[in-house]
C-alpha cells in the first residue's frame, strides 16, 4: 500500500504486479481496493501491471465533500492525476458499477490517456438512478439534517470512513452542515438527471464518441440490468459483450456468485487485452 497526493487529496493506492503494460481497476459501490484486488492479481499473472486504488470519500482515502462536478468526473480526474504521477500513462481502465462510471468518464475526458476499456455490472435505469442517489447522497443529506455532522460521522459509512483514516473526523466535523447537503444534493442530481440515459454518466452522444475497444460484461440484477450492458456494448463503436451471467435475478443488488466468475472474467479481459490493447 502507498498514499499519494492527487490534487490536494491523499489517496490511498497499490500496484499489482512488476512489469507489462498498465491497467487500472475500479471496484463497485463505495467499496476498498480490496474490491478488485483479487482480479487484479489475476491480470497482473498474464504479464500486467494493475493499479487499484481507494476513491476519494472511500476506503481509507480523504473525504473530502467539495467539488462542482459529479463525483465520478472527480473520480475521473483523480485517477488521471494519479496514474500521470506513476509514469503509466496511456493505460487500459476499467471497473465494476460506480468503476464503470469512472471508466466511462476517464475516456470521455482524458481520451488520449485510454487504450481500452473492461466494464462489468454497467448501471442504468431510473430504478439504479433513484437507488443509488439515496444510498450514496441522501441517506446522509438525511443525517446532516437532523443531527448536523456529527450524526454523518455517526453513519455506518463515515464510521469506517473514519476508523481506516483517523483525520476524516475532523475534516467532517469542520464542514458547515449547510454546505455539506448543497454538495451531496447537487451530486445526487447527476443520477436523477442521468435515469433515462442509455448508462448512468453518459450519454447515447458520449457513448457513441468513444473510438477505443472495449470489453462489456452486463450485470444481472435491478441496478444493473443485462440489457444496460448489452446496449452499451452495441453504442461504443468498438465493442465486444460477453455475457457472464445470462438469468437478471428479481433482486436489487446481486453479487455473490460473480466472485465464483472471476477467473473467467479474467479469462476474457486478457484475452480481449491481447487482441484489443496490443
Amino acid at each position: 500500500m502507498a498514499i499519494a497526493s492527487v490534487r490536494g487529496v491523499d489517496i490511498n493506492y497499490q500496484v499489482v504486479g512488476d512489469r507489462g503494460p498498465w491497467v487500472a481497476l475500479s471496484p463497485g459501490g463505495r467499496r476498498d481496493l480490496g474490491g478488485v484486488l483479487p482480479l487484479a492479481e489475476l491480470v497482473a499473472k498474464a504479464g500486467y501491471r494493475v493499479l487499484i486504488h481507494d476513491r476519494r470519500n472511500c476506503g481509507a482515502s480523504d473525504v473530502v465533500i467539495e467539488g462542482e462536478e459529479s463525483e465520478y468526473e472527480i473520480w475521473a480526474d483523480d485517477l488521471y492525476e494519479l496514474l500521470s504521477k506513476l509514469d503509466a500513462l496511456p493505460a487500459v481502465v476499467g471497473g465494476s458499477s460506480s468503476g464503470c462510471r469512472l471508466s466511462l468518464l476517464f475516456a470521455l475526458r482524458h481520451p488520449e490517456a485510454v487504450r481500452a476499456l473492461l466494464l462489468w455490472r454497467v448501471t442504468g435505469g431510473p430504478f439504479a438512478a433513484q437507488r443509488l442517489g439515496h444510498n450514496y447522497y441522501g441517506q446522509f443529506i438525511e443525517a446532516a439534517t437532523q443531527g448536523g455532522m456529527a450524526a454523518v460521522c455517526a453513519t455506518e459509512f463515515f464510521r469506517e470512513r473514519i476508523a481506516r483514516n483517523p483525520a476524516n473526523r475532523e475534516r467532517l466535523l469542520a464542514l458547515d452542515p449547510r454546505r455539506f447537503i448543497d454538495v451531496m444534493a447537487h451530486w445526487r442530481e447527476y443520477f436523477t438527471r442521468d435515469a433515462d440515459l442509455p448508462v448512468i454518466g453518459a450519454s447515447e452522444t458520449d457513448l457513441r464518441s468513444i473510438s477505443i475497444p472495449a470489453c462489456v460484461i452486463p450485470g444481472n440484477d435491478w441496478t444493473h440490468p443485462r440489457r444496460v450492458g448489452e446496449a452499451a456494448s452495441r453504442l461504443l463503436p468498438k465493442a465486444e459483450l460477453h455475457i457472464l451471467m445470462p438469468q437478471d435475478m428479481e433482486v436489487d443488488l446481486f453479487i455473490e456468485a460473480w466472485d465464483d466468475k472471476r477467473e473467467e472474467m479474467a479469462a476474457i479481459f486478457v484475452d480481449f487485452l491481447k487482441r484489443a490493447a496490443s
